[in-house]
């Protein structure tokens, strides 16, 4: 067998240290806020190059702090990949403005720059585009793009920790990066998690407020907030997971090298599609996703070969039924549209041993042949 992610391999391999931030946590005797979400915010933000980062309850929560950090609201709008996890959309949705999808770049998946001047109006306030997979976008581009103008650009790095962007880190570029800490996220927790970073000061004192029911001095509420606080428990854990994480994206990219030499010579006889890296980037390998207009057939193939696959995502936001009642069609979205019939997520993860990239491969290959 080999599965897509083993999150328990991950843990055995640091376990140690684990057990020793949960007693120095348990010792501590102050489990909400405090010195481990302290310490892991200036942590991750030294290593996102960000000058500050806000801990949150979850990655959706993020998203939606960094919008109302803007005055986010109705008549706004928002520009968001038509190719995305729901939760991208959500956020615009719980503050209230308007969501305008942009269809992606179909060799990268992500936010197509080219297509972003026709959707922006006098009401654009936030583009957030997402580093989907774990490959960033091109900052350059979209930010040309909102020249001259107000528009911020909020970037869902849910998926890319550690990525990087001509040469910068991902998480300290945009006016605000989000993140989540699900655990099966590069850097995840044991639970739910996620953060805020941004180089801007007034930003980080407005979330930092937004996630404490709207108080930054006890008892003293400025404005109505919500309770999204980084559990602290989860910080200790997370602080030991940073420290590896470097060393845990490496081992992401040695894999996906392999991947990309074992399934290259496979590729015209399935007609698969191998994922796209820009010069400019260097993804983490969240995911490494193929395409092929036999998707369902090859999942089912590598299922009975006892390999475990993932489709991210099978239903685009706009034909979901959360947003059926915005008479969006298929064919609004095309392009997202046929990706979610394409994409599959071969298995990939920091404990993927290398001798399993090529029995993946040889599974492909015999469904190929």
């Amino acid at each position: 067998m080999i599965p897509f992610l083993d999150l328990g391999a991950a843990t055995a391999e640091i376990r140690d240290e684990l057990d020793e931030a949960y007693h120095r946590f348990m010792d501590s005797g102050w489990y909400v806020l405090g010195k481990e979400v302290d310490a892991f915010e200036q942590e991750y933000a030294t290593f996102c190059e960000a000058d500050h980062c806000v801990g949150v309850g979850t990655g959706l929560d993020a998203l939606t702090l960094a919008l109302r950090a803007y005055d986010i609201g109705p008549g706004d709008e928002v520009i968001v990949p038509s190719n995305t996890y729901i939760a991208t959309w959500l956020a615009v949705t719980q503050v209230g403005a308007t969501i305008v999808p942009v269809e992606p770049d179909e060799p990268t998946f992500n936010l197509d720059p080219t297509l972003l001047q026709s959707a922006i109006t006098k009401r654009t306030k936030v583009i957030m585009p997402v580093n989907l997979y774990g490959q960033p976008v091109d900052y350059d581009a979209i930010q040309d793009c909102a020249q001259g103008t107000d528009i911020k650009l909020v970037i869902d790095n849910a998926q890319a920790q550690g990525a990087r962007y001509k040469g910068r880190r991902v998480g300290g570029i945009a006016d605000i990066e989000c993140h989540s800490f699900y655990p099966s996220k590069n850097l995840g927790a044991f639970g739910e998690g996620g953060a805020v970073t941004t180089n801007d000061e007034t930003v980080a004192k407005r979330i930092r407020s937004l996630r404490n029911y709207g108080s930054t001095v006890r008892y003293h509420n400025d404005e109505c907030g919500i309770n999204s606080r980084l559990d602290a428990l989860q910080a200790a854990f997370l602080r030991v997971k940073l420290r590896h994480l470097d060393e845990w994206n490496q081992r992401r990219r040695d894999l996906a090298a392999t991947y990309f030499s074992e399934l290259s010579p496979l590729a015209s006889r399935l007609s698969l599609l191998l994922p796209t890296v820009p010069d400019w980037a260097d993804p983490v390998w969240h995911l490494f996703v193929i395409r092929t207009p036999r998707r369902d057939a090859l999942r089912e193939h590598l299922q009975q070969h006892g390999i475990g696959t993932q489709i991210h995502y099978p239903i685009p936001p706009h034909a979901s039924d959360a947003y059926r009642d915005r008479g969006y069609s298929p064919d609004d979205f095309p392009i997202a549209q046929r990706l979610a019939g394409e994409v599959l997520s071969l298995p990939m993860g920091p404990s993927l041993t290398s001798h399993s990239i090529p029995l993946v491969a040889s599974a492909i290959g015999t469904y190929a042949s």
